[in-house]
């Protein structure tokens, strides 16, 4: 049985909804949720002494359900005599309420005579278009909705509020005679998506209060939770329900459809007023696991989406694998925000956790964790001339960690020390661990033993946090380091919270690294070593070093203040053609060249050299060895996860 109309104007007819509630009977029709999905909100605006008018009522139970619960004084209107008298006969033994056959837009009432106006999908259905006939008729409706309401009277509209039909509300009602509020009601769009006449749009609650003249426009929204925001323009209001609105669509086509296995897509959470999302959310799909475990979400630890198993495509990928679902939503949390519990971050999310549901999936949606959402704390924050930055510290499975972060790019960690607690005088202090440098830089500190770089001097064009300088300053006697950073502010950072050393042994020059490279070319220095430790503040094709470090003047220069000595190469490219181009380039200036990605990195570590030793295997088990011994020498602890199996997997001579 067809029961939506031929054409959208049908909606405003009353020949259409006499023939519609003909066909469907006693059946109740619910626009937008029922009287269980509602109450929450309605009975915070709905006081049961309140004189109620609910036009173009229909068949809906809304106001028996009303009535049950206490609200006696009722009258409800409609412009289909049909329903008006199928309503009368369900409801007769409700005899303080009455159904009146009245058409909403010229109403027989007096003045100030109810203190609420309740609409039902009324306005949406008076409302399909923008036209100059729509817009006359809608102009009627409100005019009758300002005379009905008394003073501090509410009118609530309950609508999907389409751009056509919150412009015309706004047009009427935001001026300072009334108090203009907006509510999400979650509850009506969950069970309205669990039926076959229900929608998948996000419901809103309108409530506009009428007022004698208000000091100021006053806007409120609530899109989640239970606090209101204030909303500063209707521009900024018509924005965060089109933001709202445009969510809940790309959410409804995901939950349809079969994404590619290739691909993620990535969504970002806010709240209404928030410049930063408060969670970003990667969904990601694989068939294998489909009759395994069809959905569920996984909460990432604050601070932990920077780890390569969070912050990649590939990483998340592997923890589909490991997780085994279908879909797998891997949720983050992002910084500037406080979140007081697994538990609240659970709840947040329920909602955006259903609208993103595979089709088919039923049931408790499992939500999966590390155990808790972890800690992370702002130390300082500032601004350099590579952007805004943060130092932060991290919790990472009970460990604390002390970062850097630019947060032109809030997924990559610029620097990274761990903490660990000592005692003096009696006192614990936290104090940066010296021996607990990155994975990478693991890596890199290999090359001072693939020809004896651990005495005479080492340069190393990238400063940071100092971590790189100051695990080789405290590690070997016989070097010394000259550190190049661009930013001046970055050397000040490096002093003040990762306690950077600058002495006889570990120099820092603030100069751009060419000028430095020409400075010394010049002066006939050279160096045992010389390390690129520098990102690029771009994060398509090479994200280390800067494109210009590799070009061939760079490069002539590099040759001539290493003469034999060992070039290490902090390499980050997510172009595998740059990445062939760029080998080939460093082939013409060097003689040997071997290269070693971890699995669990995105950067991959280039050693060149023009000395007489070949890169082997077996020149890298040994350095593996030197360099644990020298730490241990020192007391330093071991370097992280430095494996020699990972590492000979790994490791390719390509010259």
């Amino acid at each position: 049985m067809n029961l939506l109309p031929k054409t959208y104007k049908e909606f405003g007819e009353k020949d259409y909804w006499n023939k519609f509630f003909k066909n469907r009977g006693n059946k109740a029709f619910e626009w937008y949720g029922e009287y269980l999905e509602l109450c929450a909100h309605l009975h915070k605006y709905i006081k049961q002494t309140d004189k109620v008018l609910i036009p173009g009522c229909g068949n809906s139970s809304l106001s028996s359900d009303l009535y049950d619960v206490g609200y006696k004084n009722i009258i409800n209107i409609d412009v289909s005599e049909v329903v008006i008298k199928q309503m009368k006969a369900k409801n007769a033994h409700r005899t303080d309420m009455s159904f009146l056959h009245m058409d909403a837009l010229n109403t027989t009432f007096n003045n100030d005579e109810f203190n609420v106006v309740l609409d039902k999908g009324t306005l949406d259905a008076l409302m399909p278009d923008d036209s100059t006939e729509t817009l006359l008729r809608i102009d009627s409706y409100f005019s009758e909705i300002k005379r009905l309401l008394k003073l501090g009277g509410r009118f609530i509209c309950i609508s999907l509020l389409q751009g056509h039909i919150l412009s015309k509300l706004i047009d009427f009602f935001c001026d300072k005679s009334w108090l203009f509020r907006i509510v999400r009601c979650h509850e009506a769009e969950e069970k309205s998506a669990e039926s076959d006449e229900g929608t998948t749009l996000p419901v809103f609650i309108v409530v506009a209060t009428k007022f004698k003249k208000c000091p100021r426009l006053i806007l409120e929204v609530c899109m989640a939770g239970e606090k209101m925001q204030s909303v500063q323009s209707t521009d900024e209001l018509k924005s965060i329900i089109k933001s709202v609105q445009d969510t809940a669509f790309v959410t409804n086509g995901l939950a349809k459809a079969d994404l590619d296995e290739d691909d993620e897509v990535c969504l970002d959470l806010m709240q209404p007023g928030d410049t930063n999302p408060r969670y970003t959310l990667f969904i990601i799909n694989q068939k294998k696991y489909q009759t395994v475990n069809k959905y569920a979400v996984f909460i990432v630890p604050q601070g932990r989406q920077c780890e390569w198993l969070f912050g990649t495509p590939a990483g998340r990928r592997q923890l589909q694998d490991s997780a085994r679902f279908g879909r797998l939503v891997v949720a983050c949390l992002n910084r500037g925000h406080q979140f007081p519990s697994l538990d609240a971050v659970k709840d947040e999310l329920a909602h955006a956790a259903k609208m993103l549901m595979p089709s088919g999936f039923s049931g408790q949606i499992p939500f999966l964790s590390l155990g808790d959402v972890g800690s992370r704390s702002q130390v300082w924050s500032g601004e350099s001339c590579s952007g805004p930055y943060v130092v932060e510290d991290v919790s990472v499975d009970g460990i604390l960690h002390r970062r850097l972060v630019f947060l032109h790019h809030q997924g990559l960690v610029q620097s990274e020390a761990r903490l660990k607690t000592v005692k003096r005088k009696n006192k614990s202090k936290l104090v940066v661990d010296f021996g607990a440098v990155s994975l990478y830089h693991s890596i890199m500190i290999l090359g001072l033993h693939l020809n004896d770089a651990v005495s005479g001097e080492v340069a190393v064009l990238g400063l940071g946090g100092g971590g790189l300088c100051m695990f080789i300053k405290k590690c070997y006697d016989d070097v010394k380091v000259t550190a190049v950073e661009i930013d001046a502010d970055m050397l000040d950072v490096a002093r003040e919270y990762f306690e950077l050393e600058v002495d006889e042994r570990l120099e820092v020059q603030v100069k751009d690294g060419l000028q430095f490279l020409q400075e010394e070319a010049n002066a006939g220095k050279q160096y045992s070593c010389v390390m690129y430790d520098m990102d690029s503040k771009q994060h398509a094709g090479v994200s280390c070093p800067p494109e210009q470090f590799l070009e061939e003047h760079a490069l002539e220069l590099l040759v001539a203040v290493l003469g034999t000595g060992q070039f290490i190469l902090n390499f980050v490219c997510r172009d595998k053609q740059i990445r062939e181009s760029t080998l080939d380039v460093l082939k013409k200036y060097f003689k040997y060249i071997a290269t070693v990605q971890l699995e669990t990195e995105v950067n991959e570590i280039i050693f060149a050299t023009n000395g007489d030793r070949a890169y082997d295997a077996q020149r890298m088990e040994a350095a593996v060895t030197d360099v644990n011994q020298a730490a241990r020498q020192r007391k330093l602890v071991k370097l992280k996860c430095i494996d020699m199996k990972d590492v000979l997997d790994t490791l390719s001579v390509v010259k």
